[in-house]
């Protein structure tokens, strides 16, 4: 049996390790210092936009399709080893077009995603307020609509806690509570590489044949501790936190069509549709000060909801349930995400620095570290 740690239980890390736990002959442990889906993933609105996404070639588009086309198989098999039900909108993603909208691009996108046998449709806006009566008719800076009827949503909280309990079953072992004080590595025979074989923590020594590294804004700290002992890289990695804050509100009834409900996307803007008059409003977008701190301002947020009841009024009689926060790992000197071995070692993998797609690639990313790790013998 071969020792994989993967260090962080956020929805990349739990992925990761459902879906090693698939493999033989992989001993596989997942530690973190807080309980799953604590950090940016327990903040995320779970919306995944790929097929209306604009990449549509290269790495950028295949973790993207990779991971829509895994997603429609992951959730049912998840529910039935699990016995949780995990929310999962199935009714598409609604993009606003506003006044300054470039139409030249989302009919050339529309070609391209009907070649990849993906489906978008161009709405007016007579087609909108027929389909969307929720939505400001008075409102001249909405020109119509895209409509991706096979993106989706889903509540990134409870997957996360779907995959940690599937990956028990198949064998994982999740150690909550655990701190990473510091590596050993050695030097490997053939190459000029180093192994990482231990990891001390607060609580034992782990011996490790594969480290997985996917702590979001954590990793820095991690991945440049083992640079620094490896005497084999100048290179660092730089996680950098982007914060983002949203709220939930409560009203009496649900707006527009019961029996249509997207989410609806504007300007960056999130309306998403929780059931029975609840609905997520996100996000802000808000970058680290000369200091490297982010803290949450609440007149932006304000504005984030004010932004969502112009594009639909009825908003406004929702009572604000609650407000949260999180901070998005992205990575500096690098493209989003970092899927790839650690410079200076054989059996270190980064998974972090997904931005702000950690739920929707979260799939194709543990095919990618599983596809790694089955690629290469083991470095021990």
């Amino acid at each position: 049996m071969k020792n994989v740690v993967i260090i962080g239980c956020g929805i990349i890390g739990a992925a990761i390790a459902y879906r090693l736990s698939k493999t033989k002959d992989l001993k596989i442990t997942v530690i973190d210092q807080n309980p799953p889906a604590q950090g940016s993933t327990g903040a995320a609105l779970g919306v995944l936009m790929g097929v209306i996404s604009q990449k549509s070639k290269g790495r950028a588009w295949q973790l993207r399709e990779a991971s829509m086309r895994c997603y429609e198989i992951l959730i049912p098999e998840l529910e039935a080893i699990t016995g949780l039900t995990i929310p999962f909108n199935c009714q598409g993603i609604l993009m606003l077009r506003l006044a300054d909208d470039n139409l030249e691009s989302w009919e050339k996108l529309l070609k391209i995603r009907n070649s990849q046998s993906w489906d978008l449709e161009l709405w007016d806006r007579d087609k909108l307020k027929t389909k969307c009566p929720q939505l400001n008719n008075d409102n001249d800076e909405i020109i119509g609509a895209v409509y991706s009827p096979q993106d989706r949503q889903l509540d990134p909280t409870i997957l996360t806690q779907a995959l940690v309990a599937a990956g028990q079953k198949n064998g994982v072992t999740f150690k909550f509570g655990i701190s990473v004080e510091d590596f050993a590595s050695i030097s490997a025979k053939d190459s000029n590489l180093q192994i990482c074989h231990q990891i001390y923590t607060n609580e034992a020594t782990l011996k490790i044949d594969w480290l997985v590294i996917a702590a979001g804004i954590g990793s820095t700290k991690l991945a440049n501790l083992l640079l620094k002992n490896s005497h084999h890289s100048t290179e660092s990695l730089i996680i950098k936190p982007v914060l983002g804050q949203a709220l939930q509100l409560r009203l009496e009834n649900i707006i527009g069509d019961p029996d249509f409900q997207p989410v609806i996307t504007g300007n960056d803007i999130h309306i998403v549709p929780l059931g029975k008059g609840n609905y997520w409003v996100g996000a802000t977008v808000e970058f680290p000060n000369e200091s490297g701190e982010v803290i949450p301002q609440a007149a932006l947020l304000e504005k984030v909801r004010q932004e969502a009841i112009a594009f639909c009024p009825a908003l406004a009689r929702g009572s604000i349930v609650r407000t949260w926060f999180g901070k998005r790992p992205r990575p500096e000197g690098k493209s989003a995400p970092v899927i790839e071995k650690l410079p200076g070692y054989s059996n270190v993998l980064l998974a972090t620095g997904h931005y702000r797609n950690g739920v929707l690639l979260a799939p194709a990313t543990a095919e990618a570290i599983g596809i790694l790790i089955a690629s290469f013998p083991s470095p021990s």
